[in-house]
């Protein structure tokens, strides 16, 4: 653009750069005149508008329809308004308040709908449970009560798939290869050492296990040795050789009814604690390692077994009195439960609900045998302090 005006007086010539009309007329394709101004006052730049000050958003004063708009916020933390470039026809017309774009909080006050009631589950097929429990129990008493011989089979058997459980679940989650082989033999024959034997063949028994897994795992690359011996020595100690002081209670004269009482104890404690605790458990007993645990579970436990241990002393084992049954039963609750803490830790480890599948609403093997396992010893040990090995 060069020096000269948007506009030419009145009968001035035109000239060079002269874009208003003419005398002859508008010429044609020439561009619409703009404001005509005096030429004294001619000004050869474009005047900027002046910038009224933008009244608060909603306030008592009016827009001016004339006034000049800002396409974007003048400082940065001004909120751009998306009504800049509406139409000028619109601006006289008063503003209605913006829409909120955030949702509206509710009032503190106003009513919430309420939740409907949460019915308490149980987490399992109780009738598929139930069934199993009572099989197992009806093979158990049987074998117990007929031919010694044949529970300590059932031990063995029960003995050899928890192993294959517990070294499947170790080698999937974990990369750990115990030596099942020299486990499942080793854990047979400790069983039947134990019943044979008693103590003194159970440890022996449970010496050469281990010595036997650490050369079967030799035979291996040694990526991988230790972990995977030190497996099988657990394994060998936490399933068969906990497993083989039921095999020295049946070896006593009343030796049926002390395995007995053993197993009704456990299996009540855990039932104590599953009812009490289903129905009034609120505090957790041990939420980082199993959530459904309670403390009144807990009492529950301790209240059942106490009671039933206190009926069995008194009724199944010779010489028995109840305050010894009392007793007992306090010992069978905290070890049932310990227990109990102890398998779920190692699952939790494993990041697995359960050990198996083998049997429908329980799990594997293992699931059952958690609390029994570690109740083993405690029976026995408090049994022959009570009434003698005899």
């Amino acid at each position: 653009m060069n020096d000269s005006s948007w506009g030419s007086p009145p009968g001035a010539a035109p000239h060079a750069g002269y874009w208003g009309p003419t005398d002859q007329g508008p010429v044609q394709g020439a561009a619409p005149a703009g404001p005509a101004y005096d030429a004294p006052e001619a000004q050869h730049t474009r005047p900027m508008p002046i910038v009224p000050d933008v009244p608060a958003y909603g306030g008592d004063q009016d827009d001016d329809p004339g006034a000049a708009r800002l396409s974007g916020p003048l400082f940065r933390d001004e909120t751009f308004r998306d009504d800049t470039f509406r139409d000028e026809t619109t601006s006289a017309q008063p503003r209605a308040a913006a829409p909120q774009t955030q949702n509206p909080e509710p009032m503190p006050d106003a009513p919430q709908p309420a939740s409907a009631p949460q019915k308490k589950s149980a987490g399992r097929d109780l009738g598929a449970a139930i069934g199993v429990g009572v099989g197992l129990g009806a093979v158990i008493v049987a074998s117990l009560f007929v031919v010694k011989a044949v529970f300590i089979g059932v031990i063995a058997v029960a003995v050899v798939v928890g192993l294959w459980e517990l070294t499947s679940r170790l080698e999937e989650r974990k990369g750990i290869k115990a030596p099942l082989v020299p486990l499942a033999v080793g854990g047979a024959a400790m069983v039947v050492a134990g019943y044979v034997r008693e103590a003194e063949g159970a440890w022996v028994a449970m010496a050469l296990t281990a010595l036997a897994v650490l050369v079967w795992r030799m035979t291996e690359p040694p990526e991988g040795y230790l972990k995977d011996v030190t497996a099988g020595v657990f394994a060998a100690f936490y399933v068969p050789f906990l497993a083989t002081f039921v095999a020295m209670m049946l070896t006593a004269d009343d030796g049926a009814q002390r395995v007995l009482t053993f197993l009704l104890l456990t299996v009540v404690s855990d039932t104590g604690a599953y009812a009490v605790g289903w129905r009034f458990g609120k505090h957790k007993l041990a939420p980082r390692i199993s959530p459904g645990k309670t403390r009144e579970g807990l009492l529950g436990a301790v209240s059942f077994a106490m009671v039933a241990g206190a009926l069995c002393m008194h009724f199944l084992i010779d010489d028995g009195t109840w305050w010894q049954g009392l007793l007992l039963g306090l010992a069978v609750a905290a070890s049932a439960t310990l227990g109990d803490l102890g398998e779920s830790m190692i699952k939790r480890d494993l990041g697995i609900k359960d050990m198996g599948t083998l049997l429908p609403g329980h799990g594997g093997i293992m699931d059952r045998l958690d609390s029994l396992l570690p109740t083993a010893p405690v029976v026995w040990l408090l049994l022959v302090l009570f009434v003698g090995s005899g």
